[in-house]
């Protein structure tokens, strides 16, 4: 049975885009796991094997769509996209919602259970970090290397300082997060 694993990454972030890959693995790789547990020299390694090793579908949405047609529609696309991009028996996301997407499973923390998602995960991931690294070459200010987008303390303080980048959400509401003795 083949079994498409689809994951995300770059969901929570204020900066860059959100990628979602869709996977089906042809052979077993060992080493799969979560990406969050991998270090970056690993998921890099992993996702290398992975493109020579299964069939995949990456998805991107830049923060201008996600801003432009909301998070929840851009996760809904990207999987449709995989759906008929990505030929399998079954289609799993990890978490606990397809996003209306018909015949869709869903599996909460199936990155850690499914080796297809895992690898789902390492594709998404990787590919956001190397987007976070082109975008820390344009704007080293950012610090986009080190914290990949994500409210970090010194990414909000850059935001405070700087304004937003070209790169940034816009719609995402960060008074609470900038100001955060005024709530």
């Amino acid at each position: 049975m083949r079994i498409c694993g689809i994951d995300e990454a770059g969901r929570g972030t204020l900066a860059g885009s959100l990628f979602v890959a869709g996977v089906v693995l042809e052979i077993e790789i060992e080493g799969l796991r979560d990406s969050k547990k991998l270090s970056k020299k690993n998921r890099f390694r992993l996702y290398d094997e992975i493109v020579q090793n299964a069939s995949f579908h990456i998805v991107e949405s830049s923060a201008q769509k996600v801003d432009s047609l909301g998070l929840g529609i851009c996760l809904r696309e990207s999987i449709l996209e995989i759906c008929t991009q990505v030929s399998a028996d079954s289609y799993i996301m990890d978490g606990n919602t397809s996003f209306g997407v018909q015949g869709v499973e869903t599996l909460i923390r199936g990155d850690s259970l499914l080796p297809c998602i895992s690898a789902a995960s390492i594709l998404a991931k990787a590919s956001k970090d190397r987007e976070m690294e082109r975008l820390d070459r344009l704007h080293p200010e950012y610090g986009f290397a080190k914290h990949c987008g994500y409210g970090t303390k010194a990414h909000l303080e850059a935001i405070l300082h700087l304004g937003y980048s070209p790169f940034h959400r816009q719609s995402f509401k960060l008074k609470r997060l900038l100001y955060p003795t005024l709530f």
